[in-house]
C-alpha cells in the first residue's frame, strides 16, 4: 500500500472543449492533467495535451467505433493509490447507450503509470456519495475548463511534473580543473549538460586551444563553447517516412517521394547527415515503374535494414490495380546503393505457408527488429479501406529467419489497433509506421497514428523486454498518450512516422516528418536527438533549443599543464 504524507499540492482532471480546426474531439474528450502547488495557479501537464483515453470498441463487423470521456473525477482508492473515473460517450460526445450506469476507471500510484479497469457499475461508487469530489473551473493557458481536484503530497506533484513537463538544459557541469600533457586530452574533454529532471548528457566542446601553451607548464583558463549537432525544421521537404543510414564510411538517406506522387524509389548520399540534406543535392533512382513486373504505384515508406550481414530494403509496391503489399529487396555483394543494378528484383514478403502476407487487404511499412537473438518483422495492414468496412490499419509482429528474411516463420499476431483517440482521431483510424531500437535490455518500438499527412500525426511507444518472445502481445506495454505530437515542439505540426538511426558522435536520433503549420499538407523532415531521463527512459520531445540552452553553453576551465 502506497501512503503519501504532508498533502500540500493539487492536482486536477479535465476535458478540453473540442476545436475541430485546431484540437478536435478525439483529443479534447480525453482526461488531462494539471498541478498546483499553491492550489489556485494550475500548470497544464503533457503539454495541455490528453493523457488518458477511452479504448474505442470493436464492432461485429471489425470496425472501430470511438469513444470519449467526460466528467472526470479523481479520488484516493482505500487500497491505496489513487482511481480517475470518467462517463464514456460517442467522439461526438453525444450519449454511449453501451455505458449507461457505467464509468470507465482506471487505477495508479505515481499518476505516471495506468491500469485500466474497462467499464464498472456506477454503483459501485455509491460510498463516495458522502464525500463529494471537489470540482473548479479555472482558466489553463487561455481556456476556461472544468474538472476534479485532489490533494496529493507535494513530492508526488514534483513526481508527476518532472515525468509529465518537457525536460529543458539547466546547467553544465566541467570539472574545476584539469591537468593535460597533450593537444589530444584538451580535444576531447567534454561538458555534462544536466536537464531538469536530473539527467545528463555528454557535450562536446569547442575549446579555445591557442589559449593553453602544451610547451610551457604552468596554469591556464582555458574557455570554451559547449556545441551539439542541429537540424533545422524543415530539411526535406515533399519527403515522407525518412530513413537516414550509415554504410561503408558514406551517409544514405531515403523516404517516400511525395514530389514525384510516391513513385520509384530514390536514394541520397553524402559523406554527413548535413549533407543529406544541402541544397542540390543529387538523387538516383533505384527502383523505377516496371509495368511487367507490376512495380506501378505507392511506392512507400522504404527502409535499410542489415539482417543476417545482408543488406536490404524493405518497401511496400503497388500494381495496376492499387493496393500496396510489403516487398524485401537484396542488395547484392560489392555493388553500389546509389546505382540501380546493384540491387535484386524486390521479392513479395511471404506467410510461412508461401502464401501473400494478405490477400484481403494492404500491407506496407515494414519494418525489421533484432532482439534477444530472434529476427521479427513488424507491419501494418488493413482491409476495406476507405470504405465503410474499413478496419483501420493494424500492427502484426512474426517473427523470420535471418537467412531468408523475406518468408515468415512464424503466424502473424497482431500487436496494436488504433483504439485511442489520438489514433483514431476525426476519422483516421490509424497504427502504421514501425520502427524499433533496443537500449539496456529494453526494445522500444514507435509507431505512429493519426492523419499521416496533416497536422493530427503522433508518435505512440511500445515497450517489451528483450529476452521475452515478442510474438506474445502481454509481454508489450503500450503508452497511452502519444510521445511526441503536434504540442511537443514549436513549428512541428503531425510529427511521425520516425526512424531511428545512430549518428558520428554515437548520439541516438530520432528521423521523422512533420508538417510546417496546421493547414499544411507537405511532408518535411526532421531531425533532432532521442534523450534518455532519469529514469533511463527514451525522451523524443527534446527540441534543440532544450537540449542545450545557448545562455549555458559558454564554459571554462582552469588547465595545468606539466
Amino acid at each position: 500500500m502506497v501512503v503519501y504524507h504532508n498533502r500540500s499540492a493539487k492536482l486536477l482532471v479535465y476535458t478540453r472543449k473540442p476545436d475541430e480546426n485546431a484540437y478536435p474531439s478525439g483529443l479534447a474528450r480525453s482526461i488531462h492533467f494539471a498541478v498546483s502547488q499553491d492550489g489556485h495557479h494550475f500548470h497544464a501537464l503533457h503539454n495541455n495535451y490528453g493523457i488518458l483515453f477511452a479504448d474505442a470498441t470493436i464492432s461485429e463487423d471489425d470496425t472501430i467505433q470511438p469513444k470519449g470521456v467526460k466528467n472526470p473525477v479523481v479520488f484516493p482508492l482505500s487500497e491505496g493509490g489513487f482511481g480517475i473515473a470518467a462517463e464514456r460517450v460517442r467522439e461526438d460526445g453525444s450519449v454511449d447507450e453501451t455505458s449507461c450506469g457505467k464509468l470507465l476507471l482506471w487505477k495508479t500510484v505515481d499518476f505516471i503509470d495506468f491500469e485500466s479497469m474497462g467499464l464498472v457499475e456506477e454503483s459501485s461508487f455509491e460510498e463516495r456519495k458522502g464525500k463529494p469530489f471537489i470540482r473548479k473551473t479555472i482558466v489553463i493557458r487561455g481556456e476556461t475548463v472544468s474538472g476534479c481536484s485532489i490533494e496529493i503530497d507535494m513530492d508526488l506533484c514534483n513526481r508527476i511534473s518532472q515525468k509529465w513537463c518537457p525536460l529543458h538544459h539547466v546547467d553544465t557541469y566541467l570539472p574545476q580543473n584539469l591537468t593535460v600533457t597533450s593537444l589530444q586530452e584538451l580535444e576531447t574533454l567534454c561538458a555534462v549538460a544536466v536537464y531538469s529532471d536530473g539527467s545528463t548528457a555528454v557535450k562536446r566542446v569547442e575549446w579555445q586551444k591557442e589559449q593553453v601553451d602544451l610547451s610551457r607548464p604552468g596554469i591556464y583558463q582555458l574557455n570554451g563553447t559547449v556545441w551539439q549537432r542541429e537540424y533545422p525544421f524543415p530539411l526535406a521537404q515533399g519527403y515522407g517516412d525518412p530513413v537516414v543510414f550509415p554504410w561503408e564510411g558514406k551517409w544514405y538517406f531515403l523516404g517516400t517521394n511525395d514530389n514525384l506522387n510516391d513513385i520509384g524509389i530514390y536514394v541520397r548520399e553524402a559523406d554527413t547527415v548535413e549533407g543529406l540534406f544541402a541544397e542540390g543535392m543529387k538523387e538516383h533512382l533505384i527502383l523505377d515503374v516496371d509495368e511487367e513486373k507490376d512495380f506501378i504505384q505507392t511506392f512507400w515508406a522504404p527502409e535499410f535494414h542489415i539482417i543476417g550481414g545482408e543488406l536490404y530494403i524493405l518497401l511496400a509496391i503497388g500494381g495496376k490495380v492499387w493496393g500496396p503489399q510489403c516487398y524485401l529487396m537484396k542488395f547484392k555483394s560489392g555493388g553500389n546503393i546509389v546505382d540501380a543494378n546493384s540491387w535484386e528484383t524486390p521479392v513479395k514478403v511471404l506467410r510461412k505457408d508461401g502464401s501473400p502476407l494478405a490477400s484481403d487487404g494492404i500491407t506496407l511499412d515494414m519494418t525489421y527488429l533484432l532482439a534477444g537473438g530472434h529476427s521479427y518483422m513488424v507491419w501494418s495492414y488493413r482491409r476495406h479501406i476507405g470504405t465503410p468496412m474499413d478496419t483501420g490499419s493494424m500492427l502484426y509482429i512474426a517473427e523470420v529467419d535471418e537467412s531468408k528474411p523475406w518468408q515468415l516463420t512464424g503466424e502473424p499476431v497482431l500487436l496494436s489497433r488504433p483504439l485511442f483517440g489520438w489514433e483514431n482521431v476525426s476519422g483516421t483510424i490509424n497504427n502504421e509506421g514501425p520502427h524499433a531500437f533496443v537500449h539496456n535490455g529494453k526494445v522500444y518500438l514507435a509507431y505512429s497514428g493519426g492523419d499521416a499527412r496533416g497536422y493530427l500525426y503522433a508518435l505512440g511507444l511500445m515497450t517489451a523486454e528483450e529476452n521475452r518472445d515478442l510474438t506474445d502481445v502481454s509481454v508489450w506495454k503500450k503508452s497511452g498518450a502519444p510521445v511526441l505530437s503536434f504540442y511537443s515542439m514549436k513549428g512541428v505540426y503531425g510529427p511521425g512516422h520516425n526512424s531511428f538511426f545512430v549518428d558520428e558522435d554515437g548520439e541516438l536520433m530520432i528521423a521523422y516528418h512533420g508538417e510546417t503549420a496546421l493547414e499544411s499538407r507537405i511532408c518535411c523532415d526532421g531531425i533532432h536527438r532521442v534523450h534518455f531521463d532519469v529514469d533511463g527512459e527514451p525522451r523524443f520531445d527534446l527540441s534543440s533549443e532544450k537540449d542545450l540552452n545557448p545562455a549555458l553553453c559558454k564554459v571554462s576551465i582552469q588547465v595545468t599543464v606539466l
